[in-house]
């Protein structure tokens, strides 16, 4: 085997989305995950590609907006190698605001829009707006990255624990279980594991499958809940935050509650019967922006922290992190989102 020059730990959309761009500018990437690769927060999270949402951070919405824009060009790459399709869907998405100030990129509907672009909708009284955001069905993302990774010759171990990085000399290296792995660099994408000051944020999520296919076109997002349609007619409805460390129990009543939300938006949900519910953990960070880049250990780089945004930021993460660890400096000004931040406050 050819010794890796950078090694990931973490097989998320973020880990796995680094080492696609690493290789396509000639390093040799291994990928280390503790499970099977992109089930942890990747595969259980929702898809929406919202750079817009009033809740994104304002330091990070520069990021978020280009991120946005690289997402055509990162699927279509994704698919052409991979040959699987991720369920890239551009119909926008259909927020319910209540008070609250409304993003420039939000356009108010009539309710005799409303009612043309979603007949199954009830808006009881909210003002709706129309905003062109896209959405990504996860898993299908996540194995079109697996199958582009191995398409490129990058390996990625599953069940591979990552139990310490460290600098030797020139080199990093990887203690995982018995093996111990140097190479140039180390990139930790280990999302909600990847060490203070990251922690996980629990999400509890659902799909119903409706009786009549096609009964929503738009994401929906309203106050407490969001749905997010599937071309295959699934629909997804989330989900919670929750600040209970690892806890990943599925809570019935917490399922029940969300059925309940987007049936008050969607009416013939009502009767829908739930077919699948999980529990994924983000990876939050104190002041809810990633960490990306390099940490006080020479040689060591962070790419975590992407709470509710790791779908959207994959494009943009993994070319600021491949610009990093190749020793250039990053396309735009990532200065906020550095690790080095808290490193100061510990002081």
């Amino acid at each position: 085997m050819i010794s890796p020059d950078v090694i990931i730990a973490g097989a998320g959309i973020i880990g796995l989305s680094t080492a696609l761009e690493l290789r396509r500018r000639g390093a040799q990437v291994l990928v280390l995950d503790r499970g099977e690769p992109g089930q942890e927060a990747s595969s259980a999270a929702a898809g929406m590609l919202a750079p817009s949402d009033p809740e994104t951070p304002l330091p990070l919405r520069p990021l978020a907006f280009l991120s946005a824009k690289l997402y055509p060009e990162y699927v279509q790459d994704l698919e052409t190698v991979s040959g699987i399709k991720v369920d890239y869907r551009r119909h926008g998405t259909i927020a319910f605001i209540e008070g609250h100030r409304v993003p420039p990129q939000y356009r108010r509907l009539s309710s005799e829009e409303l009612s043309r672009m979603e007949p199954a909708v009830e808006a009881r009284g909210s003002s709706a707006f129309f905003v062109a955001e896209d959405s990504v069905d996860p898993v299908m993302l996540v194995r079109a990255a697996l199958a582009a990774a191995k398409q490129n010759g990058i390996d990625v171990r599953p069940h591979t624990a990552v139990d310490e990085i460290c600098a030797r000399g020139s080199a990093i290296e990887v203690t995982a279980g018995s093996q111990r792995l140097a190479a140039r660099a180390a990139v930790n994408c280990r999302g909600a594991w990847s060490g203070a000051p990251v922690k996980p944020r629990k999400g509890q999520s659902m799909y119903v499958q409706p009786q009549r296919r096609g009964l929503l076109e738009h994401v929906l997002v309203a106050p407490g809940v969001y749905l997010v349609p599937r071309s295959s007619g699934k629909i997804l409805i989330g989900a919670t935050v929750e600040d209970v460390g690892y806890d990943r129990a599925v809570e019935p009543a917490t399922i029940g509650g969300l059925h309940h939300a987007a049936a008050q938006l969607v009416p013939e949900l009502a009767s829908t019967p739930v077919t699948e519910s999980w529990a994924g953990l983000r990876p939050g960070s104190p002041d809810d922006l990633p960490l990306l880049g390099a940490t006080e250990t020479p040689g060591l780089f962070i790419a975590s922290g992407h709470f509710r945004n790791g779908i959207l930021l994959a494009p943009v993460t993994a070319r600021i992190m491949a610009d990093l660890v190749m020793g250039k400096p990053a396309e735009m000004d990532v200065s906020a989102f550095s690790p080095l931040r808290f490193a100061a406050v510990k002081r």
